[in-house]
């Protein structure tokens, strides 16, 4: 791939308040070709205003599943990066993934989550996280929606997110890419990760819930149907056993 753009796709609603520290951080990095695609699931706020002052392409979003197909669909570059709007990047994540990425000539890959905070249960927690998705990478692996890699034509090949599904629909992304290629962690530069939803849904209540969802994918595979309640992207609430 060398030096060949990569199409940064952020799915985004009512995000002004992050998206600027998201921004800054694409911009300021050693790795300068790429472009911006802003799926923006109608926001009311000056989310759009933001994305369009930073020079980003937008594009009509919804749904994650659907916000994350729409931006792809539109990218030119042969690399995709899948983020939500309150992650962020140390200023070499861009070139130094990317690196990794084509050394292991990967179909698609998340890096190490690292937590927006300075309390030691969240970075405990995400401690233990990056553990067992190092672990499960061979077998079931593990990559939150909010930082994918995914090379263009895998994206193609498999269909994108599945837009039926309303919770695990990142990780079984994944799962489709493997038919074409390989997944890995990446090591070279971490992710940053915003811990708003931690702080609203609570650390304890959130971690059950993601054990929960977790022993079942292991032990029955993937549902349609979400296994809890949780709260997407946006404020979206979906309830247990809801479809689409």
């Amino acid at each position: 791939m060398g030096n060949d753009m990569i199409s940064i796709v952020i799915i985004a609603k009512n995000e002004e308040k992050y998206l600027p520290r998201l921004l800054n951080s694409i911009i300021n990095q050693t790795y300068k070709d790429f472009e911006i695609i802003v799926s923006d699931a109608h926001s009311t706020d000056s989310t759009r205003k933001i994305a369009r002052e930073y020079g980003c392409r937008i594009v009509d979003g919804g749904l994650p599943s659907v916000g994350r197909n729409n931006g792809a669909r539109t990218a030119k570059g042969e690399l995709i990066l899948f983020l939500d709007s309150d992650v962020m990047m140390p200023k070499h994540f861009l070139e130094l993934n990317i690196k990794e990425f084509n050394r292991k000539n990967l179909a698609c890959a998340t890096a190490i989550y690292v937590p927006i905070s300075k309390k030691f249960i969240d970075k405990f927690l995400y401690f233990i996280y990056n553990k067992f998705a190092l672990i499960m990478q061979y077998a079931l692996p593990y990559a939150g929606g909010f930082c994918i890699f995914a090379r263009k034509s895998v994206f193609d090949r498999c269909g994108g997110f599945d837009e039926k599904m309303l919770m695990c629909e990142d990780h079984v992304f994944i799962k489709a890419c493997l038919k074409y290629g390989k997944f890995r962690i990446l090591k070279s530069a971490q992710i940053f990760c915003d811990v708003r939803r931690l702080e609203k849904e609570g650390r304890l209540g959130l971690l059950k819930k993601y054990l929960y969802v977790g022993g079942y994918r292991i032990f029955f595979g993937d549902s349609y149907t979400p296994l809890v309640n949780y709260e997407l992207q946006g404020n979206v609430k979906i309830k247990k056993g809801e479809r689409i």
